[in-house]
């Protein structure tokens, strides 16, 4: 019962009530001590007025009239002048007086708290203002314990009339949040437990149907985490299916690009000046072709190897990229250009830089002829104490918004018509494999820019 949310609301509840009565009962003890004391002066005043009446009465009627306002000694003072009206016997010595005439909140309080928890029968003298101008003062001496008593049973009504009213609003309480508040919560709970069943199942996405402002928005939130979480589970089925189809794929073109290798062996021998100067390129096209089938093939068992790291020559890496596109460039009105230093090198796994460079510049290349107009690629590259850098820029249109938001997700920032947008994610893949990172330099109407920053530290020497 206390481990759910309604049992603890009716537990808080409970308490929070009678804490409340608690704080209530001091100040309703003391007025009701207040008002007890006011009554036995005007009782008194009463009884006063009928000696006042008559002088003489007889001492049995006196003592009777004392009996009634529940005191010992009636003192008023009327025209200046303080008389003892009535008097009877006095069981022992005055123990505190009490003055009612312009007492404070918190003296009456005070006063209250040490009545109620004094023990013994005292006697009290009080002091007040007489009713309807009978004088200037009267004053009384009574028992504490009959006022003590009445304080005891007035106060243990007033903590069992706060129960009641605890238990009935803690019930009340109880049986409202059950209904506004845990129910709805449990059917949050019910939509959950069953969309975990069968999450690809896009009919169990919870629909917002809560009143309550907080609620509601924490089923839509729930609602838009399900929706990509379906979606995600649909991809990644997706990319299953089509990773299976690019391993069967590979494997079959990995044979055929073989037999073409030993063709292109032939090939080599010929005396022709055009075939011995393009050979060596076809050559190392279909060598990178069978390894990157290779690579897909072992990517697809999760072990692809990491890159070995060498001593590259950077611009003879960027001018066999910059060759290829030409060729693909053809007839078209494009130039490439490269500013690399011609001694600088850089740590790097000559094959997977190939691919990382070869990926922008078609990128670009692609980019640029998908507008119509002339344009340029260019490659540059610098050097620092800490990093390597190149950059690869083009003056094409620029990026679209949908590339830009889905930057490096495969399948998702492709821009030329019928593109799988997985250039840019292998480029990056490759990159990171260095310990480097690609970045977006600058995108916009003028063109597009990407910077690779290569580490030159080693971390197995801390160079």
């Amino acid at each position: 019962m206390l481990n759910t949310l309604s049992g603890r609301f009716l537990v808080l509840t409970v308490v929070f009530v009678m804490l409340a009565e608690v704080l209530i009962f001091v100040p309703s003890v003391a007025r009701f001590r207040q008002d007890y004391l006011l009554l036995r002066l005007e009782r008194a005043q009463i009884a006063s007025l009928s000696l006042l009446a008559d002088d003489m009465i007889s001492e049995d009627l006196e003592k009777e009239l004392l009996k009634n306002a529940g005191v010992f000694n009636v003192v008023l003072r009327r025209d200046e002048v303080r008389q003892l009206i009535l008097s009877s016997h006095v069981p022992g010595p005055v123990e505190a007086t009490y003055d009612l005439r312009g007492a404070s909140a918190w003296a009456l309080m005070r006063d209250a708290m040490m009545t109620l928890f004094e023990p013994g029968e005292p006697v009290i003298r009080v002091i007040g203002m007489p009713v309807q101008g009978g004088g200037q003062e009267i004053e009384v001496t009574m028992e504490q314990a009959p006022l003590r008593a009445a304080m005891i049973d007035y106060g243990l009504n007033i903590l069992m009339l706060s129960a009641v009213i605890s238990i009935i609003t803690a019930a009340l309480l109880f049986v409202a949040v059950r209904a506004f508040l845990v129910k709805p919560i449990k059917g949050v709970v019910g939509h959950m437990q069953s969309y975990a069943m069968a999450p690809e199942d896009a009919r169990r996405i919870i629909a917002p149907t809560a009143g309550l402002i907080e609620l509601r928005e924490a089923e839509e939130a729930l609602q838009m985490m399900q929706q990509q979480l379906t979606a995600a589970l649909r991809q990644r089925e997706r990319l299953a299916q089509l990773g299976e189809g690019v391993a069967k794929v590979s494997h079959d073109l990995r044979n055929i690009l073989s037999s073409a290798q030993l063709f292109v062996d032939r090939i080599e021998a010929s005396e022709d000046p055009v075939v011995q100067r393009l050979a060596p390129k076809l050559v190392n096209s279909i060598t990178r072709a069978v390894h990157l089938c290779e690579n897909t093939l072992a990517f697809g068992r999760a072990d692809e190897a990491p890159p070995k790291l060498d001593r590259v020559s950077l611009a003879a890496v960027v001018g066999e990229v910059l060759d290829g596109e030409r060729l693909a460039a053809g007839d078209y009105d494009l130039s490439f250009s490269e500013d690399i230093p011609g001694n600088l090198t850089i740590r790097a796994d000559a094959e997977q830089l190939y691919r990382v460079l070869s990926n922008l510049a078609r990128n670009a290349r692609q980019a640029i002829m998908a507008t119509g107009k002339p344009g340029e690629v260019s490659i540059h590259a610098h050097e620092d104490d800490a990093q390597w850098w190149i950059t690869v820029a083009d003056t094409g249109p620029g990026l679209p918004q949908r590339a830009r938001e889905h930057l490096f997700q495969a399948f998702q920032g492709g821009v030329s018509k019928g593109g799988a947008g997985l250039g840019l994610v292998i480029a990056a893949e490759l990159v990171r494999g260095h310990g480097g990172r690609l970045e977006l330099g600058r995108t916009n109407e003028t063109g597009t820019e990407f910077v690779i920053c290569l580490p030159k530290a080693e971390l197995a020497s801390g160079k």
